[in-house]
């Protein structure tokens, strides 16, 4: 089989011509194709007259007719032997576990990084334990539309914690920046469509699966999980992780207690808690875990019409199936030394509640897979940095988001409303007065504020300087009907819980820390890729013992 890269081809291509172009490329008859996969696919908009696909795909010809063309484009970088891109286990996935001295893992945390170790661990045989605070996916929706709907926080059931972690009520997003040389990005899109996910998340350059797909999906693989030996429990926090100590620097995990006072031996726990577990956090450093603070941003979520961005991003070609939703990345460096970028864009989404904790408001962007709601949102932020804006200690970063959390809940009106301004307004520096369009999208609803009063000054200052500055890019992003809605704080973790090339704690001997809550992940797929690692390190570190 040979990987051809780089066939161009306009939107509204048929089969037959995808075929035909191979043939030339390749320079054979169209019936010596005996077939061929989709590996990639993109699309080229730079040229908003001209929109291309752009395929790589992996090709099947007779054995000896490949042969001749490789030896034919030697040195040709559009044309080589198809990459291994199949998962290899770590270990033997029929191991007898446990013996007698063994004890069976734990894994803290049950959304992308946690399912994808637990996963894992459960198809090597090892039957790990899942202690996950929130609860079943089924249950977890109903309590976030509560919020939603009503305006009641459930503490532990929320678009924070349960079955599927944050990225359940997201955008469902699946690319991401990480180098992966071991193909593990497509471990976890493969289990992901094994689970009931779109076939084309394999292929297309920016695979997204959508809240509802998602919500299937996670009870899926949880059902594999459990079919291989594997346990999870809902409701269970995590109140103290037991640790020896030896010496003042290091320890070895032995086991931890849940909130039911239950307490479960183990000398191997992954800590998979996500970005928004601050009460574990303060537990681990009260514990002696070693934890520093990270840089993280802070902002508000913009929404404007999706045809607006659609227009802006493919001219003519808006609307066009195979395109989509338009979405867009930006940045722009300010001049007070800040840097401004979009995150978490969502089209053809909406903006929504996503608190869990009392007196607190935070927004989040999500869509389903159709994308075809009526607004496009994205977070605008700030990047901010420890040594500069919470130098107090290791977990000032927390303090600051709840403080900026509560402050979005008074201005709000101080029942989870979110407090909202007109582009045009927050520009000039005046209150709204009124909505024109697009009608906000956040529930259970907005009040018009001064969204000057939701940050930092260093940041107003910043976003009013990129907001023209991504109008240069976007033409209509700088809108005055465009809508701000506040706070956006859970961009990523304020904190790394630090590990050695073991994949340990630097000083908890069978702590794994993983994911986006220990500062190893920026995402759905990063987080999944993350749990592959730590459960393949555990495997190994458990099985030689």
């Amino acid at each position: 089989m040979l990987r051809l890269n780089n066939i161009i081809l306009p939107l509204d291509h048929t089969d037959d011509q995808l075929s035909a172009a191979i043939s030339v490329k390749l320079g054979v008859e169209i019936k010596d194709l005996l077939s061929y996969t989709i590996y990639k696919r993109s699309f080229d908009a730079r040229k908003k007259s001209n929109i291309t696909l752009i395929y790589h795909l992996d090709v099947v010809l007779h054995s000896q007719l490949e042969r001749e063309l490789l030896e034919t484009f030697t040195g040709q970088t559009f044309l080589k032997v198809s990459p291994d891109t199949s998962y290899h286990f770590v270990t033997n996935a029929d191991v007898d576990f446990p013996a007698s001295n063994q004890l069976r893992p734990i894994i803290i945390g049950f959304g992308p990084c946690g399912i994808l170790a637990a996963l894992v661990l459960a198809q090597m045989g090892l039957k790990p334990i899942v202690l996950e605070r929130g609860q079943d996916v089924k249950q977890r929706t109903k309590d976030t539309w509560n919020l939603w709907r009503k305006g009641i926080l459930n503490t532990e059931s929320n678009v924070q914690f349960g079955e599927g972690g944050a990225g359940t009520f997201s955008d469902g997003k699946l690319y991401s920046q990480v180098k992966d040389k071991r193909y593990l990005g497509r471990k976890v899109l493969t289990e992901f469509v094994k689970a009931g996910a779109p076939e084309e998340i394999m292929y297309v350059s920016k695979p997204h699966i959508g809240t509802f797909k998602l919500v299937k999906m996670v009870e899926n693989i949880r059902a594999e999980i459990v079919q291989l030996g594997g346990e999870i429990r809902f409701g269970q926090k995590v109140e103290v992780i037991h640790r020896s100590s030896r010496g003042s620097q290091n320890g070895q995990i032995t086991g931890l207690t849940t909130s039911s006072g239950e307490r479960l031996e183990s000398r191997h726990i992954v800590l998979a808690v996500g970005h928004s577990a601050r009460d574990t956090f303060q537990m681990l450093y009260d514990t002696g875990v070693k934890i520093e603070p990270k840089p993280f941003s802070i902002g508000f979520r913009i929404e404007h019409p999706q045809s607006v961005i659609d227009r802006a991003r493919f001219g003519d070609e808006a609307g066009n199936s195979i395109l989509g939703a338009a979405d867009y990345k930006l940045v722009h460096h300010c001049e007070n030394g800040r840097s401004v970028y979009s995150f978490c864009m969502c089209p053809g989404g909406t903006v929504v509640a996503a608190s869990s904790e009392e007196g607190g408001v935070v927004t989040n962007g999500m869509s389903q897979y159709t994308r075809n709601e009526r607004n496009a949102n994205a977070a605008i932020v700030v990047g901010i940095s420890p040594e500069k804006d919470y130098p107090e200690h290791v977990l000032a970063g927390i303090d600051l988001q709840r403080k900026l959390e509560q402050n979005a809940y008074r201005l709000g009106g101080e029942n989870y409303q979110a407090p909202a301004q007109l582009v045009g307004d927050f520009l000039r520096d005046k209150p709204s007065v009124d909505l024109v369009h697009p009608e906000p999208s956040y529930k259970p609803g907005i009040k018009l504020a001064d969204l000057s009063k939701a940050l930092p000054d260093y940041a107003i200052e910043a976003i009013r300087e990129a907001i023209p500055a991504f109008d240069k890019k976007i033409r209509g992003f700088a809108m005055d009907d465009a809508i701000l809605t506040a706070v956006e704080t859970r961009t990523s973790s304020p904190i790394c819980i630090t590990r050695d090339k073991s994949f340990q704690s630097n000083n908890t001997r069978g702590l794994y820390p993983a994911g986006e809550g220990a500062g190893f992940a920026g995402g759905i797929l990063s987080a999944g890729i993350d749990g592959i690692k730590v459960a393949e390190a555990l495997a190994l570190d458990l099985l030689s013992q």
